[in-house]
This record gives structure tokens, C-alpha cells and sequence, in this order.
């Protein structure tokens, strides 16, 4: 694998994480009140997401390239989609978390995808421990998603 290559792998998980970022911000900022510590997580969730885009882009640099600064077009429509159906179904927390759950689906998706590259062992490393988290978000924003539908 080449270092353009390697960049360009890890500006596709810096978009991936600025999605993550942003899109938990507005889960959070979606979220009802009647679950505070819903709230609280999935703010914290997007500030994951930022540190692991910061650790990747440190990355990028030490490679020589120039790295992502923000979330992808698509990450963008998602967020505007989440929008739009939770101001329709009134901040609904089971919709709100699966607006959650749709965009870690695509971040496990991207991760895997780049686990399958050649990639240095150092960056390797790094792609796998995040990927773990990735995989943790998604198990917990489902679990949390289903005991919000199993007390609706």
C-alpha cells in the first residue's frame, strides 16, 4: 500500500469520525428530556468521535499529508434526514436512537474497509482500537434503543 493510499484510507475515517462527531451532537441535542443521561452519553459519544478524527488526522500529518477537517456530504444529508424526523415524530427518543444506530452502521462499514488495506502496523493498530469503539457505540446505541421501545 502506497502513502497516498494510506492518507487517503485514513481521510475516508476522518470524514467517518467528523460524521460520528456531529451526529451524536445532534442526538444528543435531539434527545428528549426525559432521559438526561441519554443526553449526556451521546454528547459524550460525539466527543469520541472528535478525539479519535484528531488522533487520525495527527496520523495523516506524520505521513506527510494534509488531513480531513470535516464530515462528508453524506454525513451531512444524514444529519439533515435525523432533522427532519425527529421535529415530525416530536424528539422521539426510539427514533432519535436510530438515527444513531443507521450512522454507526456506516462507520463500522468504513472501518472494516480499511482493516482490510495493507495498512503499517502503527496505523493498523490504531484503525483496530478504534474499530472496537466504533463496535462498542453501535452495541450500546442499540441496547439503549431497544429498552427505550421496550418502556414506550
Amino acid at each position: 500500500m502506497d502513502n497516498d493510499d494510506i492518507i487517503s484510507t485514513l481521510n475516508d475515517l476522518i470524514e467517518t469520525s467528523k460524521d460520528g462527531e456531529e451526529g451524536f451532537k445532534v442526538c444528543s441535542e435531539d434527545a428528549s428530556g426525559r432521559h438526561p443521561q441519554l443526553k449526556a452519553m451521546l454528547a459524550e459519544r460525539g466527543r469520541e468521535c472528535a478525539a479519535a478524527a484528531a488522533e487520525l488526522q495527527e496520523l495523516v500529518r506524520n505521513q506527510g499529508g494534509d488531513p480531513e477537517t470535516s464530515s462528508s456530504v453524506s454525513g451531512a444529508l444524514h444529519r439533515a434526514w435525523t432533522n427532519i424526523r425527529t421535529a415530525i415524530t416530536g424528539n422521539d427518543d426510539e427514533t432519535v436512537l436510530n438515527e444513531c444506530e443507521r450512522g454507526e452502521d456506516v462507520a463500522v462499514k468504513v472501518y472494516r474497509k480499511a482493516l482490510e488495506k495493507d495498512l503499517p502496523t502503527h496505523i493498523r493498530l490504531v484503525v483496530e482500537r478504534q474499530y472496537q469503539g466504533v463496535l462498542r457505540n453501535h452495541d450500546t446505541i442499540k441496547v439503549l434503543r431497544d429498552q427505550v421501545r421496550a418502556h414506550a
